[in-house]
Order: structure tokens, then C-alpha cells, then sequence
């Protein structure tokens, strides 16, 4: 995403191949990877991953790295790469290089297992499906680990029986056990019992996942792993075949997964949708950023970090062991500050698509000066581009307004009395300004012993049609004296 070599290019199916024998990159230097499967959007799991690596990568001046993971490619489809890449560009987590397709690397892969069938780390296994499941079925009625013990595990070639269909599966240390020391989850370990012999190339010759993921990260130069800790046990079965191939093992730190607020494992109804949602619901980039980020990994008490501090502060150190909550509350909040931390003109650009849908139209120059000008006083209030959008229709919105069901009910006899009076107080103003609009309705107020609320809300709701809108002063000003005297008119008209 540093050049425009970088993008797929999903209409030409371009892809790019790290066939090779051995790492294209200084190991020295930290190499990250964000590796997601294409079959479904970005979810905001998978973004929290995506821009650990990122950070951590940043933080130490290496490389950040993509890898579209699409070996299953009767699930795999273009609009999925499509969408990933896009939530990626949409939260501003560039990538170095190229996307890579590991589908494109499957002749590598298959070399590995050619590698270490010749290493005696792997081996030919000629076992039907039916003596698989038979073997499973006796492990189940006694109790045991559904662990295939293949009995072609130490054969030589003249046992194995000529055009018989076979798989290639490694073959895994059978005493002892495999250890991890993870940065995040500490020590860990596995008896090596517990884990099979899992198979590296199916009977049609293609690379299972457990393979190629070890190969594309070596190959990859990839010094740091950082996913979910779902990977954890990949990670034991992993770890076999890199030393199995005398490859150095890369750095682990598997990740607690998010939760929704009831503690269960989070799901759509907690806020599991894909990144476009969150686009499309009003966030900025920016602040969900700031919220995955807050979503497992801490500095203190600081909640509100910016994106260069993360980048100087973020250390694996600093993410624990406990799996974090979402909380959409919290997510609200932490836009609303970046809003209001926006300027006027960026934000006009962010909200415009939201209008134009809104008001099923496009914006005119006037429209957008218009806005512009207003803005500063909307972005105060907003916690959403959604809700800025809504408190900003009033703006162009035809007389007689449409009122809300509010602000019906403000608009009663005595208020439209207290308008057709306001309205005498506000004729006058040559300076057409917030503070001499101030001055002149405290002054009505005053006069005629009115507490401002019965002033202001009945303004607000002829103004804007709403019960609910920026500053009263505000308001007026930025619509100027011959629309809001206009609008104020056709509300005390008999």
C-alpha cells in the first residue's frame, strides 16, 4: 500500500508468489504479518490483530506485511479480498509490499513436504477415509485422544502399495513435549502424545493450512507472530516443522480474543460486524483505532492515546492476558472526543456522503459553505458522522419545515406567541452576528420576564424542526437573517 505496485489487483487476479528458498528480508529487522482468510469481511477481531502488527512493526522500524490466506479456494472470493484491503485503507493500516496470495506459493509448499519426507520428518500415509473414521470411533468408545496413530508412520517405499492414493503427514515427535515461550500467555507447553501426526500435503497434492502458514512466514522473513490465542494450539504443531527444518522460530504472541460485555465470546449482537459497518454507522478511523487499541493492551491509565504515541509507546509488554470486553458506549465515546478534536473541514468532508444519502441529493457550493460554517458549532454534540449528519439537515431543509413530533408539541399557542414577539426583538440586528443576536433575545427575555428555555426552545424547534440542535445563537447565525426570520414567519402564521 506504499506504492501503487502494492494494491491486489483483484479484476487481473494479479497475484504474488514468495516462492523462494529462503527469506527475502533482513531477519534481524522486525518483520510482522496480518494474515486473514477471504472467505467474510474484516472483522473488528481481526482489525485489532491486523493493527497490533502494525504498531509493533512501526514502533521498531521494520515491516508490517500482508498475506491473503486463501488455500481454501472454494470458499475464498474476490469481494472478500476486496473488503479486507478496503477495511485495512479505511483504518489507515498500510502495508509493506505487496499482498500476497499463499495460494500462488503452493509449489513451495509442496517442496517443504518434498523436504522433509527426504529429512525423515514426514511421511507417506496410504489410509482410507474408512480406517480413518473406523480409528476415530474406537478412540471415542475408549476414552482416548482422537489421535490417528497411521501405521504406515515408519514403512519404506517397498510396503507402500502402487497407485493407491496417499496423503503426506509429518511425522511428530512421540515422547517429550513442545514448548512455547509466548510474550503474551508466558510458558507453555504440550505433551507431544497429545498431538497427531498431521497431514502437510492432501491426496490431490495440495498443502494443507498447517504447512504453508509455516512456510509463507519463513519465507516471509516474519519475526514476530501476533494473532488470536484460537492459534495457540496451531502454534505447538507449527513450531514442529520449523525445527524439523532447522528454521529459526519466530517470536509468539497469541492475543485474548474479544468478548462482548456478558463476558461470552463476542458475536454479532455485541458489535462483531465487519469494519464497513462501523464506516457506515459514523466512526472515524482514527478513534476506532484508538479503541482496539484499548481493547487488550494498556499504558496506565491513559485512555485516549493518539496514533503516533501509540506507535512510540505500544510494546508486547503492554497486552494482557485477559480477554477484553467490547463495549459500544465506550466506542461512542471515544468518537466523540475525535470529532471534536476534528477540523471543521475534515469532518464536512467525512459527513458529506451521509448527507448526500440523507437528502438524496448531492451538495452545491453553497451547501458546503454552509456547512462549513455551521460545523464547528455541530461537532460538539455529535458522537457519530450518523448523528452529525442528522443535526446537520436542518440546514438545508425547505420551508415550511417538517416538525418533529418534539417539537410539535413545543410549538404550542404560547410559544408561537412568544416567536411572533421574538421575531420584533431580532428585525432590527444590522450585525447579523452570534453575539448580537445574544444580546438582543437576553434583552426580549428580560423585558418580558421570560426564563431563556421558553425563548430558546421554542426558536430551536421552528429553526430546525427539532426539539434538539447546536446553539440557539449558532443556529441563527449560520442560517442568516432572511432564512431564520423566514423560517420564524411561517410558524406564527395563522
Amino acid at each position: 500500500m506504499r506504492s501503487k505496485e502494492s494494491v491486489f489487483d483483484l479484476a487481473k487476479n494479479k497475484v504474488v508468489s514468495i516462492m523462494g528458498s529462503g527469506p527475502h528480508v533482513n531477519k534481524t529487522n522486525v518483520v510482522t504479518r496480518f494474515a486473514p482468510s477471504p472467505t467474510g469481511f474484516l472483522h473488528i477481531g481481526g482489525a485489532r490483530t491486523a493493527l497490533f502488527n502494525w504498531l509493533f512493526a512501526r514502533h521498531h522500524g521494520g515491516q508490517f506485511l500482508l498475506r491473503i490466506e486463501d488455500t481454501d479456494r472454494s470458499r475464498s472470493t474476490d469481494q472478500a479480498v476486496a473488503a479486507i484491503l478496503d477495511g485495512l485503507k479505511w483504518l489507515e493500516l498500510d502495508w509493506d509490499g505487496e499482498a500476497i496470495s499463499q495460494a500462488s506459493c503452493a509449489d513451495r509448499h509442496r517442496e517443504i513436504a518434498q523436504a522433509l519426507l527426504e529429512k525423515g520428518h514426514a511421511y507417506r500415509c496410504f489410509a482410507t477415509q474408512e480406517e480413518l473414521q473406523a480409528a476415530r470411533e474406537q478412540a471415542r468408545a475408549e476414552g482416548r485422544p482422537l489421535r490417528f496413530a497411521s501405521p504406515w508412520r515408519d514403512s519404506t517405499a517397498v510396503d507402500h502399495p502402487e497407485g493407491r492414493p496417499f496423503v503426506i503427514r509429518f511425522k511428530a515427535p512421540l515422547s517429550g513435549e513442545t514448548v512455547i515461550e509466548d510474550h503474551v500467555q508466558g510458558l507453555v507447553r504440550v505433551p507431544n502424545q497429545e498431538l497427531d501426526d498431521m497431514v502437510l500435503l492432501r491426496s490431490d497434492g495440495s498443502p494443507t493450512y498447517m504447512l504453508s502458514v509455516v512456510v509463507d512466514d519463513h519465507d516471509m522473513g516474519v519475526t514476530h507472530i501476533i494473532r488470536g490465542d484460537d492459534h495457540l494450539t496451531n502454534a505447538f504443531r507449527q513450531i514442529q516443522i520449523i525445527h524439523a527444518m532447522d528454521w529459526t522460530a519466530p517470536v509468539y504472541a497469541h492475543i485474548p480474543l474479544i468478548h462482548g460485555p456478558d463476558g461470552k465470546k463476542l458475536s454479532k449482537r455485541h458489535g462483531a460486524l465487519g469494519i464497513d459497518a462501523y464506516q457506515e454507522m459514523g466512526y472515524l478511523p482514527q478513534a476506532l483505532r484508538n479503541y482496539l487499541l484499548r481493547l487488550g493492551w494498556g499504558h496506565g491509565d491513559t485512555e485516549l492515546i493518539s496514533t503516533e504515541d501509540a506507535i512510540e509507546l505500544f510494546s508486547l509488554e503492554g497486552i494482557g492476558k485477559g480477554a477484553a470486553c467490547f463495549d459500544f458506549k465506550k466506542l461512542a465515546s471515544f468518537n466523540g472526543h475525535y470529532i471534536r478534536q476534528s477540523s471543521p473541514a475534515r469532518l464536512c468532508e467525512q459527513v458529506r456522503p451521509f448527507l448526500e444519502k440523507d437528502l438524496n441529493r448531492g451538495l452545491l457550493a453553497d451547501d458546503l459553505t454552509l456547512l462549513s460554517k455551521a460545523m464547528p458549532g455541530l461537532q460538539e454534540r455529535a458522537k457519530t458522522l450518523l448523528e452529525l449528519s442528522e443535526s446537520a439537515l436542518f440546514l438545508f431543509k425547505e420551508r415550511p419545515l417538517l416538525m418533529n413530533e418534539p417539537a410539535e408539541k413545543i410549538l404550542n399557542d404560547e410559544a408561537r406567541s412568544i416567536l411572533a414577539s421574538s421575531i420584533n426583538a431580532l428585525e432590527p440586528i444590522k450585525d447579523w452576528s452570534a453575539s448580537s443576536i445574544e444580546q438582543a433575545l437576553q434583552a426580549f427575555a428580560e423585558a418580558h420576564e421570560l426564563k431563556f428555555g421558553k425563548v430558546a426552545q421554542p426558536l430551536r424547534a421552528a429553526l430546525t424542526g427539532s426539539n434538539v440542535s447546536p446553539g440557539i445563537y449558532d443556529v441563527l447565525e449560520v442560517l442568516g437573517r432572511d432564512e431564520s426570520l423566514g423560517r420564524l414567519r411561517d410558524q406564527t402564521k395563522a
